[in-house]
């Protein structure tokens, strides 16, 4: 039971010395505010804006209207309020992001461990797998598997997915090979811990620190590919709110009207900006060698 409350403590100790660093880090903090209020307002976004009658809804009479105070951001071709319409679009596009990440971490570190802690020959099968991904730019495999299995956001989900798995494991792969010769891995291996135990309980845990980092810059890239795919039609198609879908629908009218791609662009860019904001600071937040 001692034992228990001092690994408690030592991990609450250790949480906090990293937030005592990354505060420090003021562009990661500015990172982090920002990327609280966009998942803010996604998550309140039927209280601000009706989805059906600002986001769905077309008004003939209200097309193209430049910002002003009734539309803060202007409405798009058909009428439609863009403000309304980016808010409830993050709505899609985090969710997507996260749960794209999430699958390319579990898979990744699953694979990496593997690799990392296996055979020789298991490791050399997993890894020359994961450069042959690694050689394909990771949009153009994701426009390649959408392509085959077809569209749909199940299918974009799972094509951006397989793109990230390759880097997490080879993140966790590194970090295993220097951990597994390690004092606390030789003992749980004498008192009879399975290979399993040792991964899950042991090495995976230790290796949580590089895992992080790679996920907060990772959800960056799946943004930005799922606006990718959606802008070429490959993604999540309108009327549905996504950001990438109305800058390819906006592109058209940016001379007369720049508003309607513009600043779903900006949305794009913030969001992305601050996950490498945030992502970067928990990077030096994390590094062992800046602990006091």
């Amino acid at each position: 039971m001692t034992g228990k409350v001092k690994n408690k403590n030592k991990k609450k100790s250790q949480a906090a010395a990293v937030w005592r660093r990354l505060k420090k880090n003021k562009m990661a903090v500015l990172g982090l505010i920002i990327l609280a209020v966009i998942i803010f307002f996604a998550v309140f976004a039927d209280v601000f804006f009706d989805y059906e009658t600002l986001v769905i809804q077309q008004n003939a009479s209200l097309k193209l209207q430049p910002p002003s105070v009734e539309h803060w951001l202007g409405t798009d071709e058909v009428g439609r309020d863009i403000l309304a319409r980016i808010v409830h679009g993050a709505r899609i596009s985090l969710p997507v992001a996260f749960a794209t990440i999430a699958i390319a971490t579990v898979v990744g570190g699953l694979l990496g461990a593997i690799a990392g802690y296996g055979s020789r020959r298991v490791d050399d099968v997993i890894m020359r797998v994961m450069d042959i991904f690694l050689a394909i730019p990771s949009i153009l495999l994701s426009i390649a598997l959408v392509s085959a299995m077809g569209t749909s956001v199940t299918n974009m989900m799972l094509a951006i997915s397989i793109s990230n798995i390759p880097p997490f494991a080879r993140i966790v792969r590194s970090a295993v090979l220097t951990i597994k010769n390690e004092e606390y891995i030789e003992a749980a291996r004498a008192i009879g811990a399975s290979d399993k135990r040792i991964i899950l309980k042991h090495i995976l845990p230790n290796c949580m620190a590089p895992i992080i980092v790679q996920a907060t810059l990772s959800i960056a890239g799946s943004i930005l590919a799922i606006a990718s795919l959606s802008f070429i039609g490959l993604g999540i198609s309108p009327p549905t709110p996504e950001w990438g879908s109305m800058v390819s629908t906006g592109r058209q009218y940016f001379r007369a009207a720049w508003w309607v791609c513009a600043f779903p662009g900006f949305a794009i860019m913030l969001t992305i900006l601050s996950l490498n904001l945030l992502g970067d600071g928990l990077r030096d937040a994390l590094d062992p060698k800046l602990k006091n």
